[in-house]
């Protein structure tokens, strides 16, 4: 579990650094508003510091869990909603595609490592 929380951290804090270091390029890219990149890559970086501090925790945070999935289920959703609302180029389809399909796939070893934790989330055991 700490691996996928780790993985999820660095794809997340790579995204971040896209969005905000190069949000004007990527606004002409991918047909994405330089602001609708920026507030995201802003709130990725204190995701980042959850997932991280997370991963690295002894206890297992199980009450966060549902919240994580949650919240990954519902940014892939945001992504395949901006695609289907058009305005962007094939390339910014592509990437919300991408983006989509890399959350959901964290979202389901998200919810399988949480479910195999002990109920009261006291210690980290193999998943």
């Amino acid at each position: 579990m700490r691996r996928v929380l780790k993985a999820d951290a660095l794809l997340c804090l790579a995204a971040a650094v896209l969005h905000l270091g190069f949000a004007a390029r990527l606004d002409s890219l991918l047909g994405l508003p330089a602001p609708l990149l920026v507030g995201p890559g802003v709130f990725l970086l204190a995701y980042v510091a959850l997932l991280a501090a997370m991963a690295t925790s002894r206890a297992v945070w199980s009450w966060l869990f549902p919240l994580i999935v949650g919240g990954n289920v519902g940014w892939g959703l945001c992504c395949i909603g901006l695609s289907a609302a058009g305005g962007v180029t094939a390339l910014g389809h592509a990437y919300l595609w991408l983006n989509a399909l890399a959350v959901f796939v964290f979202a389901a070893l998200q919810w399988r490592g949480w479910r195999a934790t002990p109920a009261g989330g006291s210690a980290w055991r193999a998943a």
